[in-house]
């Protein structure tokens, strides 16, 4: 992923947040992976949060930056799988959250 693809993603995920019921705290984006620390009402399952951001996050790159649906020749750009973690609010919260931020950057960054 350059540049431009993290930026489609991030802009995406803010409209993602003011449609639907899920808040967006941190998006991470390493060379081949994405990362959401978000919160939703549990009415949405993770499931169902992986699946709108999944779909709308593709078609917005593929409308905003056509050369990478001809580079994945007929390929998924975002995979079927997924991990989902829970966190408690007082529990790794903030480890969690760095976690995130942290993705895509040397590990000599991530200090102790």
């Amino acid at each position: 992923m350059d540049d431009e693809v993290i930026k489609i993603i991030t802009e995406t995920a803010v409209g993602i947040e003011e449609r639907y019921d899920i808040e967006m705290e941190r998006v991470g984006c390493d060379k081949d992976q994405v990362y959401l620390f978000c919160l939703a009402h549990p009415k949405i399952g993770p499931g169902e949060i992986v699946r709108i951001f999944k779909s709308i996050t593709a078609k917005e790159i593929f409308q905003k930056k056509p050369t990478v649906k001809r580079e994945l020749w007929g390929v998924e750009f975002l995979t079927d799988g997924y991990y989902v973690g829970t966190v408690r609010e007082w529990g790794n919260w903030i480890v969690m959250e760095d976690c995130v931020v942290k993705q895509g950057k040397p590990k000599d960054d991530f200090g102790s």
